[in-house]
């Protein structure tokens, strides 16, 4: 468990998830700096550092030292508006605020994926999130855990039917189906982050509920 001060680099601080997780972090004891670049500003904090701007955009003029990253980068299909702009966020984006993370100095990646993600996929979404878990993994990170949450429950910034529909009947699915509410997740990545490990770890949204309890 860390117990030096810690410098985090965060993406996605302005969705579901990032929005819980940075609270989380800058309500932490050991989180010295925040690092959050977003593309609209974020509440002003003392441990807070947000860049604002494209990330892509901003990720040659971020500066460390970065300890931990955590990417919470995500979209849908629907929501970027084709598949080409759905890989170009999901894949693009989050493998090269990775690589930036490298070459910051963090040797710790915790990235949020999707239950289902798998390289070999036929479905486009699941098939994309498992291509961009193989290309973290091809960076040689020293630690990098990879959550896959099943549908998330939260307030959202945009209104999901599809969701919407689904989610009381799969508040009691079994095992890593069932969802898992926002608050959980961050409190669970959090506690992953402070994990001291070496090498590769898939956390499913099982034992993810278990760790946000």
């Amino acid at each position: 468990m860390y117990l030096t001060p810690q410098h985090i680099l965060l993406a996605g601080a302005s969705g579901m998830t990032g929005e819980h997780l940075l609270d989380r972090l800058l309500n932490e004891p050991t989180v010295e700096r925040v690092l959050a670049p977003s593309r609209k500003p974020l509440a002003e904090h003392p441990h807070l550092e947000n860049p604002v701007g494209e990330l892509l955009d901003l990720l040659p003029g971020l500066n460390g030292p970065v300890h931990t990253a955590f990417c919470c980068l995500g979209s849908t299909i629907k929501q970027a508006g084709s598949q080409d702009a759905f890989r170009a966020v999901d894949h693009d984006l989050v493998v090269a605020f990775a690589a930036r993370a490298r070459e910051l100095g963090a040797r710790h990646l915790l990235v949020v994926s999707a239950i289902g993600a798998d390289s070999g996929s036929s479905v486009f979404y699941n098939r994309i999130k498992g291509q961009t878990e193989e290309a973290l993994k091809s960076q040689g990170w020293p630690q990098l855990t990879i959550a896959r949450p099943s549908l998330l429950l939260g307030p959202r910034n945009e209104f999901r039917l599809g969701e919407r529909l689904a989610a009381p009947f799969l508040r009691w699915l079994p095992g890593k189906h069932r969802a898992i509410d926002v608050t959980a997740l961050a409190r669970a990545l959090w506690r992953l982050a402070l994990e001291e490990g070496e090498g590769l770890r898939i956390v499913e949204s099982d034992e993810l509920r278990r760790l946000g309890r």
